[in-house]
């Protein structure tokens, strides 16, 4: 949690940087970067966490098995993905609005690094080795911030493709520290057909989860890019940032929570008060953070990106309190997944599209499309709610039942 903090400083330090450097209008392209990476690591958290649940169940022969036909899954995806980013990097360009499509190129080069990783750091969770885990999101951010900031000042270039240049090299240092001994990313070994089964069920569910993820997390952004001009996506994206610390502070916690309740169901134990104790956590801290941004929005804004971006202070705690409701409720949906339990998944999914539909309606101005992010927040909490509540009530008289037929 200590490297969780300073990692996601790091990062705010970077966007906090590449904000007061470029302007507004110039962050424009540089944040929609960042957002891609955003969305990168949310498919890349796919093969993270299906590595991170197996690391746990398997061992032995299944272990290794397993661990090899992911590395070879990460590498395959990220190949293909990557394929398809180089090919339509012009239609990306063209979409979003940016000075150059090199830079999509560029990272789109980098990318099957990117989901080798995820396994690295899926095994590290599993294996609750968190030293590495951290050690690898520490080289990743440090990386990315030296080497981008090097590069905007020493070479000449569009900013766009000098920070999608740093994006990439940072890939290769989030590679350590890592164990690659005993990898065979084209080994013969094989998932007997139950588990394979059991894994591939599993990644399909967390694919479709992180793709709600990356739509409720990332869309807002991306629509803001293509309906509004530079500054005004400019000035977004600045508030998304400063917003969005809730979310990445409540991201320590599910990598913390998801081994504790694959455990403890693993060995009989309740799940209940694992759940109450992260959601009592990030409530408590979601609440503080949206009340100073409160009463401190303009102080906040000018601290951190300065006096040209001061427009769009009346709007952060909305902001905020639009995120810190996805991050409880998000809280809700990994311990479900933990669980095979993966109704919240399709009804996040739903209302992660009817976020980007409310979105496409109501872009009168900067405003309404917060306004929409929290109308579409209420409603997935109060569903994850009542769902947690309907299913304990039934669980709860399926055991009295079974204890008095016993």
């Amino acid at each position: 949690m200590g490297s969780a903090v300073l990692v996601n400083g790091g990062n705010y330090l970077y966007n906090l940087l590449l904000g007061r450097l470029l302007g507004p209008e110039a962050f424009a392209d540089a944040a929609l970067l960042v957002t891609l990476l955003l969305v990168l690591s949310f498919v890349g958290m796919t093969f993270q966490l299906a590595t991170t649940k197996f690391a746990v169940l398997f061992t032995g022969y299944t272990w290794v098995a397993f661990k090899n036909t992911m590395y070879r899954y990460a590498l395959v995806f990220g190949v293909f993905t990557g394929i398809l980013v180089l090919i339509f990097s012009k239609n990306l360009q063209e979409l979003f609005n940016t000075q150059n499509h090199y830079m999509f190129m560029i990272f789109a080069v980098a990318i099957p690094l990117y989901f080798v990783m995820s396994v690295n750091r899926g095994r590290f969770q599993g294996k609750h080795d968190f030293g590495k885990l951290a050690g690898t999101y520490q080289t990743e951010m440090w990386s990315r911030l030296l080497i981008t900031f090097a590069l905007l000042l020493l070479l000449p270039f569009e900013p766009g493709i000098l920070i999608a240049a740093g994006i990439a090299l940072s890939f290769v240092f989030g590679l350590f520290p890592s164990d690659f001994k005993g990898v065979q990313v084209f080994s013969k070994d094989k998932l007997a057909a139950v588990d394979l089964k059991q894994v591939w069920i599993f990644i399909g569910l967390t694919a479709g989860y992180e793709l709600t993820q990356i739509i409720i997390n990332n869309s807002d952004i991306l629509l803001v890019k293509h309906y509004f001009d530079d500054k005004q996506a400019g000035l977004y994206s600045s508030l998304a940032l400063i917003g969005r610390v809730v979310y990445f502070v409540a991201w320590m916690f599910v990598m913390l929570l998801m081994p504790t309740v694959i455990q403890k169901q693993k060995d009989g134990e309740p799940t209940a008060p694992v759940l109450f104790k992260y959601v009592f956590f990030i409530g408590g801290l979601s609440t503080f953070i949206v009340f100073v941004c409160f009463l401190f929005p303009n102080l906040i804004i000018t601290l951190m990106f300065g006096d040209a971006y001061l427009s769009i202070a009346h709007l952060l705690w909305k902001y905020a309190l639009a995120t810190s409701l996805f991050a409880v409720s998000n809280i809700f949906a990994y311990y479900f997944l933990s669980l095979n339990q993966y109704s919240p998944v399709i009804l996040s999914g739903l209302l992660g599209f009817s976020q980007v539909v409310l979105i496409m309606l109501y872009h009168d101005n900067l405003e309404t499309v917060v306004h929409m992010q929290i109308i579409a927040m209420v409603i997935l909490l109060v569903a994850q709610l009542l769902f947690f509540i309907i299913k304990n009530k039934k669980d709860s008289s399926a055991l009295k039942e079974q204890n008095n037929l016993v």
